[in-house]
């Protein structure tokens, strides 16, 4: 037990970290539990669900033992919206983001010294493998396209947004006539939502070739997979059709069906398409009723707010904190817009010279 003052908060803030944490992952999967509609599923998340609740027991009785009020459970907004989206759109629409989210989590008690010793760590593997296997499971779904689709939403809207600003803060700058800037920012939007479908295209289609030819990582896992996983793996290969023989060989060997289509690049193309677009929609549109200074004013104000809100949404996937990532987008892009026009105002003053 930690007798510094200092290391004693450090200890009981990690513990109030491990046991949100741990909340946030009962609250998901028991509510994942109760929209799966099939039994088999089901009952793997109501067991991930118990394990979890485990989890949040040996933290709570840890601190505890250092004298701290266990504090009343609170589901973080991200979890809320997941099991929002969950109980709306079904379980295997947020699937890809859960399954990112416990690979992020893999690591979260190595340095713990407490919770190797009580076998959180593994623990927290074998999890990340069943929610794999879950996601790679479900017919007409492959986890890695479909993760690429949402990353392509986010990054597609920033991106569209980001360089499309840049590049009419650019043309502002050189002081040219409205409607070039008009002009010139449509033309950036359709030239870069255009190549951002296209590289995402291609970005979808490498990685999916590359893993039907490649050796995956996980064909060295079996070896640390426990008999509780391997039931729980047989049962997820079960409620898919397999028989019980079949899903239980499967499960030995850690396989993954999986179905191949050429349709996630293409929806993963499409998806950044529009997002891109819409995101570079933003700072044209003053300029379609404004001109000069107020246009660019404008421009930057409505660009600003949607660049802190894209930056903050991510953190939905990413985990990070609201305010800080929504601030790192915004002057991110603030600063590219700055500087473009900079060089926009001195090449066209040069030029008109």
């Amino acid at each position: 037990m930690p007798t510094d003052s200092r290391e004693l908060n450090k200890t009981i803030k990690q513990y109030l970290r491990n046991i949100q944490g741990e909340a946030d992952s009962v609250a998901l999967y028991r509510a994942l539990s109760v929209a799966e509609h099939r039994p088999e599923i089901a009952e793997v998340y109501k067991r991930l669900a118990a394990i979890e609740q485990a989890h949040k027991e040996f933290w709570n009785q840890r601190l505890s033992e250092l004298g701290h009020e266990v504090p009343e459970s609170r589901v973080g907004w991200r979890t809320r919206a997941l099991i929002w989206l969950a109980c709306r759109r079904g379980p295997d629409f947020v699937l890809p983001v859960v399954s990112t989210r416990e690979q992020a989590d893999v690591g979260q008690y190595d340095a713990q010294s407490e919770a190797v010793a009580r076998g959180l760590n593994a623990a927290e593997r074998s999890h990340a493998r069943i929610i794999r296997a879950v996601a790679a499971s479900i017919p007409n779904m492959s986890i890695s396209p479909l993760a690429n689709a949402l990353r392509a939403a986010v990054l597609g809207a920033n991106d569209g947004l980001a360089s499309n600003l840049s590049l009419v803060m650019g043309v502002s700058g050189a002081h040219l006539a409205p409607h070039t800037i008009l002009i010139t920012g449509l033309s950036g939007l359709v030239a870069g939502a255009c190549a951002m479908a296209m590289g995402e295209w291609l970005s979808v289609s490498t990685s999916r070739e590359s893993h039907v030819t490649g050796v995956d990582v996980e064909a060295r896992e079996p070896a640390e997979i426990s008999e509780e996983e391997r039931k729980q793996l047989a049962d997820i290969y079960s409620a898919h059709g397999f028989g019980a023989d079949e899903a239980q060989v499967l499960a030995n060997r850690l396989v993954t069906p999986r179905e191949d289509s050429d349709s996630y690049a293409w929806n993963a193309a499409i998806s950044s398409f529009l997002l891109f677009a819409t995101g570079a929609l933003f700072p044209v549109v003053p300029f379609f009723f404004l001109s000069g200074t107020t246009a660019v004013l404008a421009s930057i104000l409505i660009s600003s707010a949607v660049l802190f809100l894209i930056g903050a949404a991510a953190t939905l996937f990413t985990g990070r904190s609201f305010l800080f990532s929504g601030m790192r987008q915004l002057l991110v892009g603030l600063a590219a817009a700055g500087v473009t026009y900079t060089v926009g105002h001195f090449i066209g003053a040069a030029l008109s010279s």
